[in-house]
């Protein structure tokens, strides 16, 4: 039942807001972590002795795990549940944060950078659940706009900390020092997490804002599932048009976003001349800008449903608009003025994490309302396929730039890969609703998504 002006009550905790904050920790930890390495990278090679091929490879490497565990990892997240399964993800990542520090070669090295990425792949479909069983619908916005920010802030984090903590206890003492954070946080959390109905500090007042507003609270029955529809089976989410689109639309948001992740210093540095000083002074603006628009496209995204429009156009609304926004991108280097090219490429990245708020949202917006649980496998599966697009997003981009001397084309094709994906949200992600809920899966004809409108 959707929240009237006489149900919801007016007396409410905050207690949500803590566990979402948590969750944003986790992955501003999450990011520190795996940014740890690139940091350290020429102190480490001191001790290894990596050429620049081996180097690049270990970079990488943690990113082939990150997106392949996507979607098991989801899957575990929807079986064992969100407490045990984020201390889990992020002790597993600490454990191997902190191995760097015995690492004597490119295989050792390599191998603990794969076992990496298998951890952190937990991080967002844990936080999908605790959207699900913690935020109401018109919650759910600013809800996924504040974990996902976590990614913004762990990259702005990562250098001046870690710069930090190589001066103070030495490279091996920031391995050591970052996967502590690790550590503390899934202790904490392991303490203060519980479902809605179990945990001893929510109010009465705000158990029922958050049931009476759709979340999965725990209390939901099972019964509940043979009454109003079929059980949504894991391997259905493979045929759903919708789940495709969502990848395929967030690998769309991936390919721009990683150029800001990679290329973008070397942009400012190479393209526009920007000396160290410069580049550490302004460089940080987009990111900044980045942090603002996750929370402003939540809070978007929720105020339109708080104002009566359906989900589909409140989420469509605020990605495809964003998406478009990002196109800014593409007109950043055919300015003379570096200014308005760091202008243009602030406003670009606000725009895409605007929408990557929505994005984010989707898959627990369109999870099953069923007594099982798949807003992890759906975040899993979603992120999955759009990390393949980020691991080409900077090759591509780099080979644009090797091949014409220029970042022009690069730009220009992280601008048209915005555009497919808004046409992607239009065209390919039908109706933002339950999975089974108008049409269901189980009711079509072989090899037919559930979902085409």
């Amino acid at each position: 039942m959707t929240p009237t002006r006489n149900t919801v009550p007016r007396r409410r905790g905050r207690i949500r807001w803590l566990i979402i904050g948590l969750a944003f920790l986790a992955i501003c930890i999450n990011y520190i972590d795996r940014a740890n390495l690139s940091v350290a990278l020429p102190y480490l090679n001191t001790e290894l002795h990596l050429d620049p091929a081996l180097s690049g490879l270990v970079l990488g490497a943690f990113f082939w795990t990150y997106s392949l565990f996507q979607l098991p990892l989801g899957w575990l997240v929807d079986k064992v549940g969100s407490r045990a399964m984020f201390a889990i993800a992020v002790v597993w990542w600490s454990v191997f944060t902190a191995a760097t520090v015995v690492a004597r070669g490119f295989g050792s090295l390599f191998g603990i950078r794969l076992l990496l990425g298998i951890g952190e792949a937990g991080a967002f479909p844990a936080s999908a659940r605790v959207v699900e069983e913690w935020f109401p619908k018109r919650e759910r916005g600013i809800a996924s706009g504040i974990y996902d920010s976590g990614a913004r802030g762990g990259t702005m984090l990562a250098v001046p900390v870690v710069t930090a903590l190589i001066a103070w206890l030495g490279w091996k003492g920031s391995f050591i020092a970052t996967a502590s954070l690790g550590i503390v946080w899934a202790a904490v959390w392991l303490y203060v997490y519980r479902s809605p109905h179990a945990q001893r500090w929510v109010s009465e007042g705000e158990l029922r804002y958050i049931e009476e507003g759709g979340a999965r609270t725990g209390r939901q029955q099972a019964s509940t599932e043979a009454e109003t529809g079929p059980r949504i089976r894991w391997r259905d989410l493979f045929r759903s048009r919708t789940v495709w689109g969502m990848a395929i639309g967030f690998g769309c948001q991936s390919y721009v976003i990683y150029f800001f992740i990679t290329w973008f210093p070397s942009y400012l540095v190479d393209e526009r001349h920007f000396n160290l000083l410069e580049l550490g002074i302004f460089g940080t603006i987009p990111g900044l800008v980045a942090f603002l628009g996750n929370f402003l496209g939540g809070w978007a995204s929720d105020a339109l449903i708080r104002r009566g429009h359906s989900v589909t156009f409140a989420r469509k609304a605020c990605i495809v608009g964003g998406m478009l926004g990002s196109t800014l991108i593409g007109f950043a280097d055919l300015t003379p003025s570096a200014v308005l090219a760091l202008v243009l490429l602030s406003v670009s990245f606000g725009c895409v994490t605007f929408a990557t708020s929505s994005i984010v949202a989707l898959p627990v917006d369109i999870a099953p309302e069923t007594s099982q649980s798949l807003a992890g496998s759906i975040q899993g599966f979603q992120n999955g396929i759009a990390n393949l697009a980020g691991i080409a997003s900077p090759a591509v981009i780099g080979w644009l730039y090797g091949a014409t001397g220029s970042f022009s084309w690069g730009l220009l094709s992280a601008a048209f890969v915005a555009v497919v994906g808004c046409l992607v949200y239009l065209l390919l992600v039908g109706r933002i609703e339950p999975l089974g809920q108008a049409k269901t899966l189980a009711t079509q004809p072989k090899g037919i998504p559930a979902d085409h409108d």
